[in-house]
């Protein structure tokens, strides 16, 4: 299930893409600071390239420019000989594995909390066993309960087992490049890729500048970025693309375990819905932000007329 799937099934409407433009550029100051966090782990299915290349794609980038991130593991996905081939080679290189549940059901009001719970012990039996392992939780589609009491007692539940959150700063929707990309090749596996990658660097640019805006205008300060992404075919494309766009407009690539270090990441915002970047959601929690807000903060319907304009 994916964003655009969650929004058809819980009706809800959204905000014009103009609410959510750049608030207000950053001005000179310390040098942005950003980390790769990575979620699901899906790999099967694969276009273009095989699971194993996928994965050595994305594992060579992370080496070749030295840095360690989080990956945020569906259970279900590990729990298979291949599955558990493939994420070995996460652990033997050193990266954070953190847990995603086992079945990628976000929270609301089709799934209790109780059966919430129970999804993420389910990938703990699973997870726990690779060294790497760390008791780090991330909300599938980032949604931590459509009522006040669903989100205390799910985040009652992870503190009393040990778990923080590793929340993401900057969100976006590169699933629904990925998508559009890989509906393109399987009509034509020799279609021009190069207006995918042109048009994700964009999206991704364009969501950077707007939630570290947004994370000066809430806070006051810059924080340690934690950037969205997927295991997908975009990503073991023009993963290495993409951090070095991000170096040549003077942000600073990080491993995640540093940018976790960053107070933001302690926060509890009281929102309702609760979920979403924790940077979107602080600044709903100011109640002075809402015409800079639109819900849900990203989704693949905010793009696909970009997409449509492009002829992707």
């Amino acid at each position: 299930m994916n964003r655009r799937d969650f929004n058809i099934i819980a009706g809800l409407g959204a905000f014009s893409v103009g609410f959510n433009r750049l608030v207000t550029p950053r001005v000179p100051g310390p040098t942005p600071e950003f980390a790769i966090t990575m979620d699901d782990f899906h790999w099967q299915d694969a276009v273009k390239l095989s699971a194993e290349e996928r994965n050595q794609a994305i594992l060579d980038a992370f080496k070749n420019n030295r840095t360690r991130v989080a990956l945020f593991v569906i259970g279900g996905n590990a729990d298979s000989e291949r599955g558990r081939q493939l994420l070995n080679a996460w652990n033997d290189a050193g990266h954070t594995i953190g847990n995603h549940t086992y079945s990628h059901r976000p929270l609301m009001s089709q799934m209790t909390a109780e059966e919430y719970e129970k999804d993420i012990l389910h990938a703990e039996e699973i997870l726990k066993t690779f060294k790497q392992f760390q008791r780090i939780f991330r909300y599938p589609l980032l949604k931590e309960g459509n009522s006040a009491t669903v989100r205390y007692q799910v985040r009652t539940f992870l503190k009393a087992h040990g778990y923080r959150i590793g929340h993401v700063t900057i969100d976006n929707s590169d699933w629904a490049v990925d998508r559009r990309l890989t509906a393109r090749l399987q009509k034509d596996p020799n279609a021009d890729l190069k207006p995918y990658r042109d048009f994700y660097l964009d999206h991704m640019w364009e969501r950077a500048q707007y939630y570290d805006s947004l994370a000066m205008q809430t806070l006051g300060r810059p924080v340690k970025h934690t950037i969205l992404m997927h295991f997908n075919l975009l990503n073991g494309l023009f993963l290495s693309d993409l951090i070095e766009m991000f170096r040549t407009k003077g942000w600073r690539l990080i491993d995640a375990g540093e940018a976790f270090t960053d107070p933001v990441f302690k926060a509890e915002p009281k929102t309702v819905p609760a979920g979403e970047s924790i940077i979107w959601a602080l600044a709903k929690a100011t109640g002075k932000m809402d015409k800079l807000l639109r819900y849900p903060g990203e989704d693949g319907d905010y793009e696909n007329a970009k997409m449509d304009a492009r002829g992707l």
